[in-house]
């Protein structure tokens, strides 16, 4: 009985300290929470707290998952902040700005794309990086990457990813187009081996071995048809398959045998201006390597003229209707295998994967640059990068940039996993290799100017576009496009100079006439 007693009492003891304990916790942390930020840190608690804001919502658990690791090993506390793009910069200045209790909220830093970076800087939200650990070079950027982050020969901003327009192919189909390649090359040599054969059999007078009663010549071997074609030696064909100019790819698609399922060879949005300006990229400039120059604009040029005349004259291979055609249309119709070819950017490869995974894509697929417009006539995408800025109103500068720097360098690897967008970094490597291979067109690609005089001019060219597209003079709605612009940048009416185009020389364009939709 004793030691039951004991044991109740025991219980009841321990259960009371329990209590306690828990009171205790409850009032030491109640007064740790009141506590200004400077008291905080006696008690092992962040020595800063530094803010981000951000517009995109894939982001949240890459910024969550880099605050978290910052944390841990720099003891600064870093808040993302999840903000609505409409009025974003706005927003931003009337935080930087407002009142005592809207300050304590703005933030250290913010993602941006670049072509608002001018705004930024304008409006004093964006300070020159300090870039303490070097990374802002070409060691861990492409050219691209720096330009578009630059603004007055100052480097505005961290890169932190990209979009960029990529030739999307199927890697199927075109393993099927590699390995008849390879065996009709091989088939080809085994005749002239052949023929050698027989010729120096002939000249010697010794024929027995290599012609049978009839007069035709012995099977030598295993016919190509007959044997394998390594993984190795397909992959390796394809890169010199894949079409490398707009005529590769009418030659390809007058000469490819398709199967039933495909409908259209080359299929692409015309209707989006991001898809289409490789068709204008290297010749028409805006703004200079780095999109900030309002000296720099050459909008209409022979090479732009001649450019935009081929793709007028695609209209009638590859008829597409720019009131049907929509970019989430064209990629389903990859999707289904009704096209071999398509101009899509680097958030395709998510949704294909996606569709592969629920059993809805059959097939493989692969990423290559866009082909150039002729062989004389390169072809340049246009890119966005988006980049990392430190708010020129905050107290916190130093702190800013070291998260900067952590966040699009040392935390990048992550980037694409748990937030689905592709690293400017260049040194970043990619478990799905597809990915990695955009890099290659994101190099050469021009990045969006930033200009705001000519913040109409995207809109405007894209109804030349489609105007062009649908038949209309190419040389007048060039002439036109660069009247408007250089008169918004001028501030007075601008007069251009008519291009008289030379004499079309005549073409062997039988090719052409017997239709390539397919």
């Amino acid at each position: 009985m004793k030691l039951v007693k004991y044991s109740k009492h025991r219980k009841r003891w321990i259960a009371l300290l329990l209590v306690l304990v828990s009171l205790v916790a409850i009032i030491y942390f109640a007064h740790i929470g009141s506590l200004s930020e400077e008291r905080l840190s006696a008690f092992g608690s962040p020595r800063d707290t530094i803010r981000i804001w951000y517009a995109d919502e894939a982001l949240t658990d890459y910024m969550n998952s880099a605050a978290v690791s910052y944390q841990e090993e720099y003891d600064i506390r870093v808040v993302p902040v999840l903000t609505s793009g409409l009025e974003y910069l706005d927003n931003i200045n009337r935080a930087s700005l407002g009142t005592d209790s809207e300050k304590r909220e703005m933030p250290d830093m913010y993602v941006i794309s670049n072509d608002a970076l001018k705004k930024a800087c304008l409006a004093g939200l964006a300070s020159e990086v300090q870039d303490k650990k070097g990374i802002c070079n070409t060691e861990n950027y492409p050219q691209t990457a720096m330009d578009a982050v630059t603004y007055k020969d100052k480097i505005m901003g961290y890169p932190f990813y990209y979009e960029t327009s990529v030739l999307l192919y199927n890697k199927t189909y075109m393993d099927e187009v590699a390995k008849t390649a390879i065996e009709t090359e091989a088939d080809v040599a085994a005749a002239e081996e052949s023929q050698v054969q027989l010729d120096a059999a002939l000249e010697d007078g010794n024929t027995d071995q290599i012609v049978d009663e009839n007069g035709d010549l012995k099977e030598t071997g295993e016919s190509s048809t007959e044997a394998d074609v390594s993984r190795q030696a397909i992959d390796e064909k394809i890169d010199t398959v894949i079409p490398k100019t707009i005529d590769d790819i009418l030659t390809f698609a007058n000469e490819y045998d398709a199967p039933e399922t495909v409908e259209a060879v080359f299929k692409w949005d015309v209707t989006d201006i991001f898809y289409n300006y490789f068709f204008v990229g290297d010749y028409m400039n805006v703004g200079g390597n780095t999109g900030d120059d309002v000296n720099q604009i050459d909008i209409y040029n022979q090479d732009t003229i001649d450019c935009l005349q081929v793709y007028q004259n695609l209209n009638q291979f590859f008829s597409i209707d720019p009131d049907e055609v929509t970019y989430d249309s064209v990629l389903q119709d990859f999707i289904d295998g009704k096209t071999v070819f398509s101009v899509v950017t680097t958030d395709a490869v998510a949704k294909i994967e996606e569709a592969k995974a629920n059993g809805q894509f059959n097939y493989d697929y692969g990423i290559s640059k866009i082909p150039d417009v002729g062989d004389k006539l390169h072809s340049r995408s246009l890119s966005v990068t988006n980049t990392v800025a430190v708010n020129g109103y905050s107290d916190k500068k130093e702190e800013a940039n070291d998260f900067a720097a952590y966040l699009v360098k040392d935390h990048a690897n992550d980037l694409y996993s748990q937030g689905g967008k592709v690293s400017s970094n260049k040194n970043v490597t990619f478990e799905n290799p597809v990915l990695g291979n955009a890099m290659q067109e994101y190099e050469q690609s021009i990045p969006m100017p930033k200009m705001i005089e000519t913040s109409n001019y995207w809109v405007q060219l894209e109804i030349a576009f489609t105007r062009i597209w649908t038949g209309e003079d190419v040389n007048q709605q060039l002439k036109l496009l660069s009247e408007q612009i250089m008169t918004q940048v001028t501030g007075a009416p601008y007069q251009e100079e008519t291009i008289v185009e030379p004499a079309e020389e005549e073409e062997d364009k039988s090719y052409l006439d017997e239709g390539m939709g397919s």
